[in-house]
């Protein structure tokens, strides 16, 4: 599929950040991504989609709006996953380009200028902690890496050929990507990236990997366990839809 051309990720940006519960993480993170965006973007806007938080998610997120409206706070119906709620900001967002971070910033937002190197229109790029180059500054334990390991292992071998980490939740989105692909996404929890990529590269789209500075942050929402064992089931789905 032709690059279409548009101005840069760093003119023009929508960030989306999906939230549960992060209300003693959220604020810290949207005042850096804001000091960061008035010294780097010419135009951007943080969505951040809260997914049926019980604490004070949404309150603390508010008293980050200003006059310039750079901010705007999501509500999905109850807690509906991960999934949805990036679909959701997606989908809202209204600058060219849509940038996905987690809610601690495990992935520092000045990574978006290596993901920007290779960004277009129909393109995803996503980045890696899988990578020789990657630079992990504080890892997981030791059995989160290695469960993480094996799922790689299996996404590979049934979805994702040479894609080391689909999970990272740093991943920058053009803008014919979030429209043809989004509006087809079923995944609701953390499998949706197997998912979004996936359908991505079956569209004739591009899917580029590039190795990013990543750490750990304990206060983790996924259940190594369970959560894992969902993510498994949500792929052999989405292998079964997309044979």
């Amino acid at each position: 599929m032709a690059s279409t051309s548009a101005p840069s990720p760093m003119e023009a940006l929508s960030i989306v950040i999906p939230a549960y519960n992060e209300a003693s993480r959220i604020g810290p993170t949207l005042q850096r991504i804001t000091e960061y965006g008035r010294d780097r973007f010419k135009e951007f806007e943080i969505l951040v989609v809260n997914d049926g938080s019980s604490d004070k998610t949404t309150e603390v997120a508010e008293s980050y709006a200003n006059a310039a409206n750079q901010l705007r706070v999501l509500q999905n119906p109850g807690n509906r996953g991960k999934g949805y709620s990036v679909r959701a900001g997606a989908l809202a967002a209204k600058y060219p380009y849509v940038l996905l971070s987690d809610a601690d910033l495990s992935t520092p937002i000045e990574e978006l200028e290596i993901l920007a190197t290779e960004a277009n229109l129909d393109t995803i790029v996503i980045a890696s902690r899988g990578m020789q180059e990657s630079r992990l500054e504080i890892r997981q334990a030791w059995y989160r890496e290695q469960m993480g390991k094996i799922f790689n292992g299996i996404v590979q071998l049934l979805l994702l050929p040479g894609i080391h980490d689909s999970q990272c939740g740093f991943k920058l989105f053009g803008r014919n990507v979030v429209d043809r692909i989004f509006p087809l996404m079923h995944t609701e929890g953390f499998a949706f990236d197997v998912e979004l990529l996936a359908r991505t590269l079956r569209a004739g789209f591009r899917v580029v990997e590039l190795p990013v500075r990543w750490r750990n942050d304990e206060g983790t929402r996924v259940n190594a366990i369970k959560d894992s064992m969902v993510m498994l089931k949500d792929v052999l789905a989405v292998w079964w839809k997309l044979r």
